[in-house]
């Protein structure tokens, strides 16, 4: 098993930009693949970015493609997301998520797949 946290939002101005963290504890966090995900009031839980488990290869919703960034620090125990261009749209609780059941394509988009979750961080952009 393993336990995640998340840091790093906030309120920003439209344009503006964040960098989300999420420090992994327990089991070996690089044998894990991970994700972003984001959920705002009254809608589901949308999928953000993926990353492999060596961070080698990564994935984005068309929504923030261009703008956002997935990273990890193996060493560090620690997933990263940059984003940048903040819209007012952006604003939700962003989890962050790690999985260990298989998935292709865009299954691997679903939060379904995912077995572990943060607590969530809220960003919040201003127009």
């Amino acid at each position: 098993q393993v336990h995640l946290v998340e840091s790093g939002g906030g309120l920003v101005q439209a344009g503006g930009s964040l960098r989300l963290s999420c420090v992994a504890s327990g089991r070996t966090f690089s044998a894990y693949p991970m994700g972003w995900f984001r959920q705002a009031p009254g809608k589901e839980r949308d999928f953000v970015a993926s990353i492999t488990r060596s961070g080698g290869s990564t994935s984005y919703a068309d929504s923030v493609k261009g703008r956002f960034t997935i990273s990890r620090d193996n060493s560090e125990n620690t997933l990263y997301l940059r984003m940048n261009a903040l819209k007012p749209e952006d604003t939700a609780v962003y989890y962050c998520a790690a999985r260990t059941k298989t998935c292709s394509g865009t299954g691997c988009y679903t939060p379904d797949v995912y077995n572990y979750w943060g607590q969530g961080t809220q960003v919040t952009v201003s127009s």
